[in-house]
């Protein structure tokens, strides 16, 4: 990924970008105070006062940045640029890490790993799998607490991490958004940022509330496969774990959003997340309840299934929630020399911008083998589904493209910038 360099920008640009902050946090105030006017031509309490009559978090966020801004503008310029990214890779990172509530879960287990704990080396029958969800049995010792602490951390970081990579790109390098960003010249409008917090806020909520309950069901010690004893299962099915869970866990996730891709199930429910047609690093959350929990569920099922260690598990699925966050961001992350299956953030960007291909995530493979990769002649549409598409040449397609001014604008850019490679 390509880094601004605000040393080498000039302070030209960089009161222009204030000037673009301006305006664009000058439009959420206008945006709030409008239409304040009552039935009987008296203004609202919210203007009488001087002040919103309802809390907006978005303006006071937006306000707070502003206040803090330039402070953080002069400490990041102070930093050499190989540290700046380092940190703000790292907020990536801790931003994945305990986003869902994972960490109270990973804490749990390497507890239980230090203290000696073994795996009882069987499976468990399904006469206990239905009896372990009744009061009697269900041990859930401590659950309040596990509760509130997971939430207390999950929501912390997602405000915290979240507003300061939002202010680190798409505030500090706006002005630079060709050079990082993927959609340069296409942002999110400040509704529909407010939209997939309040919608990742309610996901977050329900998906952290069930990685509590996780955690707080294997500290009690209830009927699990999890083993905690790196030997346990012997040294070769504890490295083999790595590639089977990540390719488990990848796999399962294409065929569960392909399967949210179908009309019924993505106007129900999907259709949701693609209202962010330009994802920023919240849409990773903005998902809709059911869809997000039946993803959680099945990613879970080895933990109950097979013989796997707490540790290649949660890597993977650190990984996958690193990634996640990154290939929402918006901004064009590449794929390392040591990672040949992942592809770049841009390939999850596109599903985006064209909906109905590029379903995987850390792998492209599977939609090579299924033949839902993006194809760069062809028109795609939010009403073409299975993967297929309209060659860019046919009648329907061109009929496509004369109705659809958005659509239109997506093509002539794909021209652009195939002429010019």
């Amino acid at each position: 990924m390509k880094l601004a360099n605000h040393e080498k920008s000039g302070n030209l640009i960089e009161s222009e970008s204030d000037k673009r902050d301006f305006r664009m946090t000058g439009d959420v105030r206008k945006r709030t105070y409008k239409d304040t006017t009552g039935p009987n031509g008296h203004k609202d309490s919210t203007e009488q006062h001087g002040h919103p009559k309802y809390w907006d978090p978005l303006t006071d966020g937006v306000k707070w940045i502003e206040r803090y801004a330039e402070p953080l503008e002069k400490f990041f310029k102070r930093l050499p640029e190989f540290i700046s990214t380092f940190i703000a890779t790292l907020a990536v990172f801790t931003f994945g890490a305990t986003l869902r509530g994972e960490w109270v879960v990973i804490l749990v287990s390497a507890l239980k790993q230090i203290t000696g704990h073994t795996q009882s080396g069987r499976n468990m029958s399904t006469e206990e799998i239905f009896n372990m969800l009744t009061s009697r049995n269900l041990k859930m010792e401590y659950f309040s607490v596990i509760f509130i602490w997971a939430h207390v951390v999950s929501f912390g970081v997602y405000f915290a991490i979240g507003g300061f990579l939002h202010w680190y790109f798409y505030m500090r390098r706006r002005h630079l958004a060709h050079e990082w960003k993927i959609q340069p010249d296409k942002w999110l409008s400040p509704e529909l940022e407010r939209h997939e917090i309040m919608v990742g806020t309610l996901s977050l909520l329900i998906v952290g509330s069930f990685s509590a309950f996780l955690a707080c069901y294997i500290y009690n010690g209830n009927p699990s496969t999890v083993y905690y004893q790196f030997d346990e299962y012997g040294w070769a099915w504890f490295f083999l774990q790595f590639p089977v869970i990540f390719i488990y866990m990848d796999y399962t996730t294409y065929i569960l959003h392909r399967l949210y891709h179908t009309p019924w199930l993505y106007k129900h429910f999907h259709k949701l997340h693609h209202k962010y047609k330009q994802p920023t690093a919240f849409s990773v959350t903005a998902i809709h309840p059911v869809e997000i929990m039946h993803v959680q569920l099945t990613s879970c099922l080895p933990l109950f299934t097979i013989p796997v260690h707490w540790m290649p598990f949660y890597m993977v699925a650190l990984y996958n929630y690193y990634h996640g966050i990154i290939d929402h961001s918006g901004i064009n992350f590449k794929g390392q020399w040591w990672q040949p299956w992942q592809p770049d953030a841009e390939f999850h960007d596109q599903h985006h911008q064209f909906f109905h291909c590029n379903f995987g995530f850390n792998m492209s493979f599977w939609d090579k083998l299924h033949g839902t990769m993006r194809k760069t002649n062809h028109v795609y549409t939010e009403d073409t589904f299975h993967g297929k598409s309209l060659p860019a040449g046919s009648p329907e397609a061109k009929a496509v493209i004369e109705n659809d001014p958005e659509l239109k604008s997506q093509i002539e850019n794909s021209k652009t910038i195939l002429n010019s490679g």
